[in-house]
């Protein structure tokens, strides 16, 4: 029997890890994850350590945006994904190797970055995608009295399931079929400072971190592994095994 069945809501990219991203109707998938997601990212020194940057450093990097407009959807082969359109606070739009992205960069952090860019990909857990799912983020609106926006948790794909709220936390184990791919569930996701964060505004929610702490032992959304390389399409069919 499954544990529970559904489709998929949204799927999402990150191209640059820590800046906004794009709402896609389409993933391509392999185990090293959703194509072209945080292929990109910021770094500078602390000390004599070399560092990758985040919105825990810097929360202003919330208001840069990246995406892939030359391949939307499932046209992004994840071998070989195009360099991401980058988008300044101010509205001006940099290629990745515009030398002056860097320049605006760093003007607009205060910090002396350098951008870099890796086709392994950089998730916070290596070779994995981010899975949430809809009644898990409606309970915990519901438990915090206040909207809670997708965004904050940087998802890859988002789930509407026959489950209850936060079933997923007990699902590592388990396989997870989403259209013609299946994943191996592996953890749910223990989360950091950074959903605290308004996606637009910035502004900063501690108690929200504070009740997925006492609630939810800081769990929010379960990681997953593709087997094999495939796609996978919003409104995809989608059972927990």
């Amino acid at each position: 029997m499954p544990a529970a069945a559904g489709t998929v809501v949204s799927l999402h990219r990150w191209p640059v890890k820590s800046m906004a991203g794009e709402e896609v109707d389409a993933l391509r998938l392999d185990a090293r994850g959703a194509g072209g997601d945080r292929a990109q990212a910021l770094f500078d020194v602390f000390g004599r350590e070399r560092r990758r940057l985040t919105v825990r450093q810097l929360p202003r990097m919330l208001s840069w945006a990246a995406a892939y407009p030359d391949a939307p959807g499932a046209r992004l082969d994840p071998n070989a994904p195009p360099l991401p359109a980058v988008t300044a606070p101010d509205g001006r739009t940099f290629a990745w190797d515009d030398p002056a992205l860097e320049t605006a960069l760093r003007e607009d952090l205060g910090r002396d970055v350098t951008l870099e860019r890796d086709l392994a990909l950089m998730p916070d857990v290596p070779n994995s995608v981010l899975v949430t799912v809809e009644a898990s983020r409606a309970g915990l609106e519901s438990e915090l009295g206040r909207p809670v926006d997708l965004r904050r948790f940087r998802p890859n794909l988002h789930l509407r399931l026959d489950a209850p709220a936060f079933a997923e936390e007990r699902w590592a184990g388990r396989r997870l079929r989403v259209g013609e791919v299946e994943f191996e569930l592996l953890a749910p996701c223990e989360r950091c400072v950074i959903p605290t964060r308004d996606p637009d505004t910035r502004e900063k929610w501690p108690a929200l971190l504070r009740h997925l702490a006492r609630a939810h032992d800081t769990l929010f959304g379960v990681n997953a592994r593709a087997v094999r390389a495939a796609t996978v399409r919003v409104g995809d069919a989608v059972v927990v095994i």
